[in-house]
């Protein structure tokens, strides 16, 4: 694709957590073909969530001259030295899907609102399930500030039903293997449970794959968070009940917008670091 006159071209290094899971795969693709639209060359890693893994990429990154690193952070507070290693090689970083607890370090930090998603998630969820019963919780990494952002705002809404009680929470990392194991032994301890509800899309899959197999599908509802390709059909055939859409292509692209902006002139163009976008649930 031919560069525009103005651009500053180079290369624009992008970081996820793994393309494993699809969410992240579209963060990384998107992000990719939007640099490249924009005249840039792009590549992208992933850390698998581990900082050491994180921390030797934005090395690479420095090494290879990047222009700007698009980075979805492997760890809230874990994740903030590899940050300021590049902001001192004089990489502008911008942060997308997670953020890490310090402002002024990024150039930007774009989010999904997750707390307004976690609302909507639980509302449909009631709508579900009812509004008495035992239930379960799946939690996301707790590396991850989304995890308890979600699941506090699960809380929020699911506290003020005091005939729904949940007897159950286990991390399952964000993970469809793990959210399958976690399912096969919080159900053994609490087979009466009527519901679950999940951090992510990933371990609602792997929860719903377990029940699936205990042949208690049609007694345990199970909702979820990304809106993931494989969470919508699962939503079309019935076996999930709702996901919360996050905006993962709108944020990867803003990202990229953004570095090209902060590389032509020095700002980001957006009036904050942080921005959160508005999510819808799919039912």
């Amino acid at each position: 694709m031919a560069t525009q006159s103005w651009a500053a071209g180079g290369l624009i290094t992008i970081i996820v957590t793994d393309p494993a899971n699809p969410y992240w795969l579209t963060e990384g693709q998107v992000a990719k073909a939007t640099a490249e639209q924009l005249g840039y060359t792009a590549n992208v890693g992933a850390h698998k969530g581990d900082t050491n893994t994180e921390s030797t990429l934005i090395d690479t990154a420095i090494t290879n001259k990047s222009v700007a690193i698009i980075l979805d952070p492997a760890n809230a507070d874990g994740s903030i030295g590899a940050v300021k290693k590049a902001v001192a090689a004089g990489i502008p970083v911008l942060l997308v899907n997670a953020e890490i607890n310090q402002e002024g370090l990024a150039k930007a930090q774009l989010v999904s609102n997750n707390a307004q998603g976690a609302a909507l998630g639980a509302q449909q969820w009631v709508e579900a399930i009812g509004d008495k019963g035992n239930y379960a919780e799946l939690f996301g990494n707790p590396a991850d500030n989304n995890a308890a952002t979600r699941s506090n705002g699960y809380e929020t809404v699911l506290s003020q039903y005091p005939d729904l009680k949940k007897v159950a929470k286990e991390v399952a990392n964000w993970d469809r293997t793990q959210g399958f194991q976690k399912m096969q032994s919080m159900f053994q301890a609490h087979p009466d449970i009527v519901g679950v509800i999940s951090g992510n899309d990933e371990m609602a899959l792997g929860a719903i794959a377990a029940l699936k197999e205990a042949g208690k599908l049609a007694q345990v509802k199970v909702g979820g968070f990304d809106g993931s390709p494989d969470a919508v059909a699962a939503v079309k055939s019935g076996e999930m009940q709702y996901t919360v859409l996050q905006p993962v292509a709108a944020f990867a692209a803003e990202a990229v917008k953004q570095a090209d902006s902060v590389i032509r002139t020095g700002k980001t163009g957006a009036a904050s670091e942080k921005a959160a976008f508005r999510l819808r649930s799919h039912h």
